[in-house]
């Protein structure tokens, strides 16, 4: 039996799940990182991708600023449940953006509950909120 790891009045969790919420995190993070680099370097290809959407190039620099701020939110044991929701709205944006031009937006979806997954496997502030 696995032991479990635990402080009062919060919701315990084994060792092997705390581990795949953080691996989990780590490889979310990194793409909400590159994502974001990319729009704040403007590079070709989020530029492109912003205009054939209808959006502004304009947009990319705050897009771009929103993500990687409520990537280290989310990251930070402490704001943790702060960081998910602002991915939750960016993310939330994407789903808008890709129904609207008539496209799949399974991948912004499962992003979204991946990122509370996660969340709650490695934070017990998340596991509490939903205990």
């Amino acid at each position: 039996m696995e032991a479990t790891i635990s402080r009062p009045g919060l919701v315990s969790v084994r060792p092997s799940a705390l581990w795949t919420g953080r691996v989990l995190t780590g490889v979310l993070a990194l793409f909400l990182f590159v994502d974001g680099g990319g729009k704040l370097l403007r590079l070709a290809m989020y530029v492109e991708g912003t205009e054939k959407a209808g959006f502004s190039q304009a947009t990319l620099l705050p897009l771009g600023l929103w993500l990687v701020v409520a990537t280290v939110l989310w990251l930070v044991p402490r704001t943790t449940v702060l960081g998910a929701i602002a991915l939750t709205a960016y993310l939330g944006g994407a789903v808008c953006a890709m129904v609207h031009l008539h496209q799949p937006f399974v991948f912004p979806l499962a992003f979204g509950v991946l990122v509370w997954i996660a969340g709650y496997l490695r934070s017990a502030r998340v596991r509490s909120l939903v205990a």
